[in-house]
């Protein structure tokens, strides 16, 4: 299981709720055996725009590119997420 692992937050809630979520991710795959692996934000976007700093809309319009029609900048990141993990195996190039 892969996780998009943002490492900056814009503020305390933020950074709260991105603990709370990555520890019941964890507590979750380690009760099941499951392996789980965050993938850096700036990876993501290399991945889908060629810049590890691209803007929202130039990850969506990458998606696009690709034949997804991404609702938001939420589900385009989630697309390119999937297309890194079955692409790259995981990152095991």
């Amino acid at each position: 299981m892969w996780f998009e692992e943002v490492r900056r937050h814009a503020g305390t809630d933020a950074a709260h709720v991105f603990g709370g979520f990555l520890a019941t991710l964890s507590t979750w795959c380690e009760q099941r055996s499951v392996p789980y692996q965050g993938v850096p934000v700036g990876t993501l976007k290399r991945f889908a725009t060629g810049k590890g700093n691209a803007g929202k809309e130039a990850v969506i319009a990458a998606v696009r590119a690709r034949g997804f029609t991404p609702a938001d900048d939420n589900e385009a990141d989630a697309l390119a997420l999937l297309l890194w993990a079955l692409e790259t195996r995981g990152g095991a190039r």
